[in-house]
């Protein structure tokens, strides 16, 4: 079934407006029409299943018939804070973590970021693009929430806000054994909330490893291999997601 998403005003009772491109998305591409079932979900965790009311011009109205719980979300929220990286690398970060169940993602600036946003107006635009691309993810993959992508914070900042977090965790590629990042692994769903530091292509500073240590944030290894950034942060999370998922 066809799964779309809209915001909570756009709920009223037990009719649901569908508005913007998903009314030509559905009209003119899917060729649906009045009587016909879709789901729609209130990105916050909760599906809609659907009949179509109206098709007009500028706007689908559907006629609520179930609500329940999707069950594709994780119930650990887990944010990745992530170094930010060089060119387009970030796309693809937020893509495929927003797939592997990502509750939020917030661009971080290490010590050892080469990628400069000094432009108020492009990092907006930069946000408002890597948002896109993570509703874009969260409907490809059948998400109930659509994982938000925060403004740019400071190293120092992610640390004392992770230390909101239950469980911190940060992959260091001089951390050293394997059954410690396997032990952690097996007791994630003790926690309900974690948070996971990756470095920019540089990686971590020493003092930046130290730092994350003080405040809590165990280092771990992915193993002996040095991963890219862009490749670190979904190995960690295909790690987790396969700890976390719930049974059928």
């Amino acid at each position: 079934m066809h799964r779309f998403y809209v915001t909570a005003d756009q709920i009223k009772g037990d009719m649901i407006s569908i508005t913007g491109s998903d009314v030509n998305h559905i009209k003119n591409v899917l060729r649906m029409n009045q009587g016909e079932e879709l789901i729609i979900c209130d990105g916050q965790g909760k599906d809609c299943y659907c009949i179509i009311n109206r098709v007009s011009e500028g706007e689908i109205t559907a006629k609520l018939l179930s609500m329940q719980e999707t069950d594709t979300e994780l119930k650990t929220k887990i944010t990745l804070y992530q170094g930010l990286p060089k060119k387009d690398k970030m796309e693809l970060i937020i893509q495929k973590s927003v797939e592997l169940g990502v509750y939020e993602i917030v661009p971080v600036m290490t010590r050892r970021v080469i990628v400069k946003l000094e432009d108020k107006k492009k990092e907006e635009k930069k946000l408002e693009r890597w948002q896109a691309i993570a509703e874009s993810a969260a409907k490809q993959s059948g998400r109930g929430v659509i994982p938000t992508v925060r403004p740019i914070i400071s190293y120092s900042e992610a640390i004392r806000e992770c230390g909101n977090r239950e469980l911190g965790l940060i992959p260091y590629e001089n951390a050293g054994g394997i059954l410690y990042t396997r032990e952690i692994m097996n007791q994630l769903r003790e926690y309900s909330s974690i948070g996971v530091f990756i470095g920019p292509e540089g990686g971590f500073e020493e003092a930046e490893i130290e730092l994350a240590g003080k405040n809590n944030i165990h280092p771990i290894t992915l193993g002996k291999r040095i991963l890219r950034t862009e490749t670190a942060g979904l190995a960690i999370l295909s790690m987790m997601m396969l700890s976390l998922e719930e049974d059928s």
